[in-house]
């Protein structure tokens, strides 16, 4: 396969085993990291029960403060068959989960459409990507994802090349929301947990209110259906430590500026995470659990 799955399309030759020249150095068969019933994302993705989430292994950004920098970055995680990708969905199925939960899917479309064709749960299919996902590769994925779980980190190319590496991330993440949006045009909550639909998250980076506030501002007037998620988690990881001011997590102040931007629209499809949730204890173990 000559891939073009995301927003870098750096054409790498990739098979089932091997890939040569992409920037993700992941092959087609799908990596994974963890695959286990998950707490911590909006209350109608992990419900009581908990969201069915399978963590994949690398990453087609390069961002400098991944909280999850050791399967991103490094690439930690067990390479498995399309067959048993499907036995770990019908697993976390069997287990309660309120759905299956693809974390950093878009280098594994192919996989998780081959996966689905196997055994299709009977819950929802939550793509949570970073956004760098192309128009072409969503349309590919159109009919098997339920909910559309994306981020926009930045509308600002310049931050997005100096802390993603990728100076293109604003226009190919509003393509994708646009697809997205037209693939699941309304969101849909039964009982408390969503069914269809889109979640626009954002996460707050330090000196980082101006493109917060700009980012909510942009999808309240362009995709007013979809549910838009602020989140002040931020830690600095990875090389952040080294790169001020993304060294320190965000302020009260900032988060508050943000928030009062927030609360004076009339949006009302806004889900606001706690400042106390800027913790490590909230990042998975990678250990290779329900691989």
């Amino acid at each position: 396969m000559i891939c073009s799955l995301c927003g870098r399309q750096c054409r790498a030759l990739r098979s089932e085993t091997e890939n040569t020249g992409g920037f993700c150095r992941m092959p087609l068969l799908p990596k994974i990291a963890k695959a286990d019933l998950h707490f911590w994302e909006e209350p109608v993705i992990s419900g009581i029960n908990g969201s069915g989430a399978v963590f994949f292994s690398g990453c087609p950004l390069s961002c400098v403060y991944c909280q999850n920098y050791g399967i991103s970055h490094e690439g930690y995680g067990k390479t498995v068959s399309y067959e048993r990708l499907a036995e770990i969905f019908r697993e976390l199925e069997r287990k309660g989960a309120h759905n299956i939960n693809l974390v950093n899917p878009t280098h594994y479309a192919p996989a998780v459409i081959k996966a689905l064709d196997i055994y299709r749960p009977d819950i929802p299919i939550v793509y949570n990507t970073g956004g760098y996902d192309t128009v072409d590769t969503l349309k590919m994925l159109a009919g098997y994802i339920d909910i559309y779980l994306t981020d926009l980190k930045y509308l600002n190319s310049e931050r997005s090349k100096l802390y993603s590496c990728a100076e293109n991330y604003p226009e190919i993440a509003v393509s994708g929301i646009f697809e997205a949006g037209r693939q699941q045009p309304e969101c849909v909550i039964q009982d408390g947990i969503m069914k269809k639909g889109v979640i626009i998250r954002h996460l707050i980076l330090p000196q980082g209110t101006r493109e917060a506030i700009s980012v909510f501002d942009w999808v309240y007037k362009n995709v007013p259906g979809s549910y838009f998620s602020i989140m002040s988690q931020y830690i600095p990881f990875g090389k952040a430590d080294d790169m001020p001011p993304i060294n320190r997590k965000i302020t009260k102040r900032e988060y508050e500026k943000v928030l009062d931007h927030i609360m004076q629209s009339e949006y009302d499809k806004v889900f606001i995470q706690e400042r106390s949730s800027a913790d490590g204890r909230y990042i998975p173990d990678f250990d290779l659990k329900g691989v």
